[in-house]
């Protein structure tokens, strides 16, 4: 079973917003933290947003002011509320918790995706696509 799952990727116009759900399994811990991660075609790839247990929040330079994360505790369901969507949006966007509650993803931001796929799980992607 998997672990994350997301959900309400898809195509809209420059200027446009989306919801982006994440919903942590049953079986799951509750971990410290959990966030986005976006990589774009070219494999660029960057931690966009985290919300921590309590609810503190990091947003990346490049969304900041125009997402914003949440969460459901009961729901075990994370959303990121995107608007003012342009085409440099444009990504597979994953839902990502630490593995293990030695991790936060607060540590991570210095790290590349790759790396830091040693230290959490990741759901399996949603796709954003911004058209100008």
């Amino acid at each position: 079973e998997a672990q994350l799952v997301e959900s309400g990727g898809g195509s809209v116009q420059a200027g446009g917003s989306l919801i982006l759900s994440c919903t942590r399994s049953e079986n799951h811990f509750e971990p410290f933290d959990m966030g986005w991660y976006r990589q774009k075609s070219g494999n660029e790839c960057e931690l966009v947003s985290h919300i921590s247990r309590d609810g503190a929040t990091y947003y990346s330079d490049s969304v900041k002011g125009r997402f914003t994360i949440s969460q459901d505790k009961l729901k075990r369901t994370m959303y990121l509320q995107m608007t003012q969507l342009a085409p440099e949006d444009t990504a597979v966007y994953f839902c990502a918790a630490p593995r293990g509650i030695l991790f936060k993803l607060a540590m991570l931001h210095d790290m590349t995706c790759d790396q830091s796929r040693e230290y959490t799980d990741w759901g399996q992607g949603t796709q954003v696509t911004v058209s100008s």
